[in-house]
């Protein structure tokens, strides 16, 4: 580890239980998160950290998190504390290496900048690896990087595998993601084949996306697979059509 480069130990998570389950139970969105899972201190990891490191704040794991979706990150009901999977993985993780937490809830845009001029020591959340921000940042993997297509319950489209599906429909995906890296990709090279269109929406609400989901204004949104799977589980009104993964590039 090193001043410039931030990085953690590697750490593997398996699912206890598919996402269905998980969703199904009731959501503790209460700050306090009675029921966050802790770890005892593992003095094997501990001995591999560098001697001397500076942490940014002496004693404390700091962590920046990006609070929008479930399950891997929301604000409680004070509208200030980050929870979900991805604080309680960083509370393992402090837990492991003696440390106490401290999260730092940011903006998808300023966890770059904010993790190279060491405002944190590291960050956990949704972040797909690529060979531009291995340039920047060691990572670490916990969670298979899975993206999906998910189109409204009553849509006709039921699959969505490979490029040439998506050509004449209209999609959603969130802008500066890899996902849209990927789509944008995709486009293009359908257009090389003579391929029809594929009409492209940004939404910065998610309550409006659905609508548009639900009422045909879109076909489909393309997005971390986790959080889709995990809301449609909750709510039903949207179905996985296709998934493929977020290194693909």
């Amino acid at each position: 580890m090193t001043t410039t480069r931030r990085s953690l130990l590697a750490f593997t998570l398996a699912a206890l239980l598919p996402l269905p389950a998980l969703a199904l139970e009731e959501t503790d969105l209460s700050p306090e998160q009675p029921g966050r899972i802790r770890a005892e201190k593992v003095e094997a990891a501990i001995a591999l950290l560098p001697a001397g490191y500076n942490w940014v704040n002496p004693g404390k794991l700091t962590v920046a998190s990006v609070p929008g979706r479930l399950p891997f990150a929301v604000y409680a009901t004070d509208t200030r504390t980050a929870i979900g999977g991805e604080p309680d993985l960083a509370q393992i993780v402090a837990d492991s290496l003696g440390l106490e937490l401290e999260i730092v809830p940011v903006a998808w845009a300023d966890w770059p900048l904010g993790l190279e001029s060491g405002k944190y020591d590291a960050v956990i959340h949704n972040v797909t690896v690529t060979e531009a921000r291995k340039e920047k940042f060691d990572f670490s993997t916990y969670r298979n990087d899975l993206l999906g297509f998910y189109v409204a319950g009553s849509s006709p489209v039921t699959e969505i595998t490979e490029r040439k599906q998506i050509a004449g429909l209209k999609g959603a995906v969130s802008s500066g993601t890899n996902q849209e890296e990927i789509l944008l990709r995709w486009i293009e090279e359908n257009k090389a084949e003579g391929l029809a269109p594929t009409e492209v929406s940004y939404f910065d609400d998610d309550v409006v996306q659905d609508l548009a989901l639900e009422s045909g204004r879109i076909d489909f949104y393309l997005g971390p697979n986790a959080t889709s799977a995990f809301k449609a589980a909750k709510d039903g009104r949207t179905r996985l059509v296709g998934v493929l993964s977020g290194a693909i590039r």
